[in-house]
């Protein structure tokens, strides 16, 4: 007799942590306490865009339980740099602005961080916060991403010209074939709105700087552990071997805690300034100002189509919000994850799209969800949607006409992207079932 050969795909598979995590018996890093622990509360700036004219911790420094206040002249005089972003989107003259972790002379989105104060316990810490006096002189703000590459609009950084970080196309196919041989032409402003990813558990950091190593332990919030290593070892300046980063249960991420965030830094340089382990919880209300946000795309979109209903080409003129600063995947989001995905399930003979990263005083974006993928989506299946209008045909129709044939060997689409395997007319037959 011959075994029932079990099957990976499509089996429902015992999940071995939810008992544990159920039954409240869950490791999150709030969970964390250690001996002589101080914590950490984020002074944040109520303007968008701001001159800092002075910081005042005095009043703050000598309340009960404070053990320091700093600022981000103090990191810097530690050797703690500029917030890195991982990804750098290739021959498109990327910008690249300082960011440092806590704001030296000026802040550039509400909830950019001024200070930090280390007290005994969370409750004197925020209780100080509240008493350090902060002089601002507020500037020109702009939060819209197109309205910011236009002229005159506020500068978001004083050395990017017109607050373009960069300029990346992608391209197949004769385009402009494509839309001459057109019978109709559709065309849409599509906004992907911003949105806020609101984890149940919000992001915090616990670091443990041992001085006699001269190596710390960091146990964060972090889809992305390896990550964050590598990207604390070039901000921090402490070598990668001597750091480790410890990601106990995560409490919800949608992509927002693939990033490494300026708390991590702070934490650390704290622990290494007290020679304490230091501890840092966001609010809900710091989450929903200081975590990255998503999507926030404007994009002019058209398509070309034969009066049959036959797709000829899509072009587009994208601009990507990606807030104040580049978060760590930023740059990433509405290029290489994103326009390459324009044909879809799709065959779409000529694409062309051009893709403009834009900073304003927002808080920065980064992955949620797809990162990308969903604003890719939304757009070609809108374009088909308006189509369809156009020509007055069934939308199930016209999917149905330019489906990519079933295919096992590979399939090269006008963006360069080779899908593996595809069967895609059986999914749409069962979505019209539903």
């Amino acid at each position: 007799m011959t075994a029932t050969q079990e099957r990976a795909f499509g089996a429902s598979v015992l999940r071995l942590e939810d008992p544990r995590l159920i039954t409240g018996k869950g490791r999150f890093v709030d969970n964390i306490s250690l001996h002589g622990m101080v914590h950490m509360v984020v002074v944040r700036s109520p303007y968008a865009h701001a001159k800092v004219k002075s910081v005042d911790s005095s009043t703050a420094a000598g309340m009960p339980g404070v053990a320091a206040v700093y600022t981000g002249a103090d990191m810097a005089a530690a050797g703690f740099g500029s917030i890195p972003c991982a990804w750098v989107v290739p021959d498109s003259d990327t910008k690249t602005p300082e960011h440092p972790p806590i704001a030296i002379d000026t802040v550039r989105y509400v909830g950019d961080a001024v200070a930090i104060v280390l007290a005994d316990s969370e409750a004197e810490a925020r209780d100080a916060a509240y008493a350090v006096d902060v002089d601002y002189e507020t500037l020109g703000v702009v939060v819209n991403g197109k309205a910011a590459t236009e002229k005159g609009a506020p500068l978001v950084h004083d050395d990017v010209e017109g607050n373009q970080c960069f300029h990346w196309t992608v391209s197949g196919g004769d385009i402009e074939a494509a839309f001459s041989a057109a019978d109709v032409v559709v065309s849409e402003t599509i906004v992907n709105q911003r949105l806020i990813p609101t984890a149940i558990e919000t992001r915090a950091a616990v670091a443990d700087w041992d001085s006699s190593m001269e190596s710390v332990t960091l146990w964060v919030t972090s889809q992305n552990p390896h990550i964050v290593r590598l990207l604390l070892s070039i901000d921090t300046g402490i070598p990668e071997h001597k750091i480790r980063v410890v990601a106990p249960d995560v409490g919800g991420g949608f992509g927002s805690k693939l990033a490494h965030y300026p708390e991590d830094s702070m934490v650390i340089f704290a622990s290494q300034k007290l020679n304490r382990p230091v501890k840092w919880t966001e609010t809900r209300s710091e989450n929903y100002l200081a975590t990255t946000h998503g999507r926030d795309h404007v994009a002019e979109v058209e398509m070309a189509a034969k009066s049959d209903g036959t797709i000829l080409g899509l072009r587009a003129k994208t601009w990507a919000n990606l807030g104040a600063y580049l978060s760590t995947a930023s740059t990433g989001v509405p290029t290489i994850l994103h326009g390459l995905m324009l044909s879809g399930p799709y065959n779409i003979p000529a694409i062309h799209e051009d893709v403009f990263g834009v900073f304003t005083n927002t808080t920065p974006t980064d992955a949620y969800r797809g990162a990308g993928r969903p604003e890719a989506t939304f757009m070609v299946e809108r374009m088909v949607e308006l189509l369809a209008g156009e020509l007055s045909m069934d939308p199930a129709e016209i999917r149905r006409k330019n489906l990519i044939e079933p295919f096992t060997e590979g399939h090269e689409v006008a963006t360069g992207l080779i899908y593996d395997s595809g069967n895609y007319e059986p999914a749409r037959d069962q979505a019209l079932e539903c």
